[in-house]
């Protein structure tokens, strides 16, 4: 197996102190990060940002050079590092892929940690130097597109798609090193709004790795077992089906009621994890989104004028699914696909979710 050099990272446990050993090896299957496109030359244009919340984009420049990286505190174990993940997954999209066009990883993050060089122990805040001064991520999700692979659904490009979650709030850093816990994904985001689009088997919503060559193996057999084309046969499936203004607006007052239903209720219904703040994202923007509302009139004339496609009604879900926090927006961007996909089977009398629209 070829080796793969990271670059030098600076390693801290959980009270901020840096370790000794500068550089790791990663080995993997195929070839260096080298393969990784220049942010400076990638293939980038304008998007709007496919997670919103209380993200900021950052580079893959400054996650290497001035970001330092937990370790387990009993054991000074270093943990996969937030550039270790995305290479690794990178290389296992390559791996799989080796003749697509990939872009430039967009790189999202959250919960900056702060903390000092032992130096500036005793310094004052106001005498603080950047120098003096390290950080890290708790929260970090990236995505990178494979615009070569593509598909067109009632006018929206979808663009095949590949990324991954790293929360170090699921991890345990008090303890010895243990497996550590990962999301990734593969599906498609939609050009038109940079909504995410996930299915169930494109997704691991718990991947556990020691090892960047154990995520390597795992990331790659989940893209190697997802079905584009079952994916983008229920999406496209999804223009098919409408709500009425009736249905729609049932389906929005259950969402509100469903996070009160006592709890044996609530365990005979199909998880809902949207919040009640965004199913009131999505009725606003059942009038006002630009690319999927459900009626150009405030005041619609009739029910059936006021129909809305499931697609349409999906993309609203996967839209306000923006307000998640990191650590929650795979497992809700999941979840906006299976309510899409069960309000379908409900339309035509199948399936758990009939309640949402009865």
């Amino acid at each position: 197996m070829n080796t793969l050099q990271l670059q030098p990272v600076k390693a801290i446990n959980h009270s901020i102190r840096k370790a000794e050993n500068p550089l790791m090896e990663v080995s993997t299957g195929i070839s260096p990060i080298l393969t990784l496109p220049k942010e400076e030359t990638a293939i980038r244009h304008p998007k709007l940002p496919f997670i919103e919340a209380n993200t900021k984009e950052v580079t893959m420049e400054h996650l290497r050079q001035d970001c330092v990286v937990p370790v387990f505190s009993k054991d000074n174990e270093i943990t996969i590092s937030h550039p270790a993940f995305i290479e690794t997954i990178w290389e296992a999209a390559q791996h799989l892929f080796p003749c697509e066009r990939m872009e430039a990883p967009a790189i999202r993050v959250s919960h900056v940690v702060k903390g000092r060089t032992p130096e500036a122990i005793h310094k004052p805040v106001k005498d603080l130097l950047e120098e003096d001064k390290t950080i890290y991520y708790e929260r970090m999700m990236f995505c990178f597109e494979i615009p070569s692979i593509h598909e067109d659904i009632s006018g929206s490009r979808l663009n095949l798609t590949i990324g991954g979650v790293r929360a170090y709030n699921h991890e345990n850093l008090y303890s010895r090193k243990s497996p550590e816990k990962f999301k990734v994904f593969i599906g498609y985001k939609n050009m038109v709004c940079c909504n995410l689009c996930v299915s169930t088997d494109g997704y691991k919503a718990e991947l556990k790795a020691q090892t960047t060559h154990d995520l390597f193996l795992s990331a790659l057999e989940l893209f190697q077992h997802y079905s584009m084309a079952k994916h983008l046969s229920r999406m496209e499936a999804l223009q098919d089906s409408h709500l009425t203004a009736h249905q729609f607006a049932l389906f929005i007052g259950k969402c509100r009621l469903y996070q009160y239903l006592p709890t044996e209720q609530k365990r005979m219904l199909p998880p809902l994890l949207m919040t009640d703040t965004q199913i009131g994202m999505v009725a606003k923007a059942y009038y006002c989104d630009e690319n999927f509302h459900g009626s150009d009139r405030i005041f619609p004339q009739s029910d059936e004028e006021n129909a809305i496609s499931l697609w349409r009604v999906y993309n609203l879900l996967t839209g306000a699914n923006k307000s998640s926090y990191i650590d929650n927006f795979l497992d809700r961007s999941l979840n906006a696909s299976q309510l899409a996909e069960g309000l379908d089977k409900a339309v035509h009398g199948q399936g758990e979710y009939g309640w949402f629209i009865q």
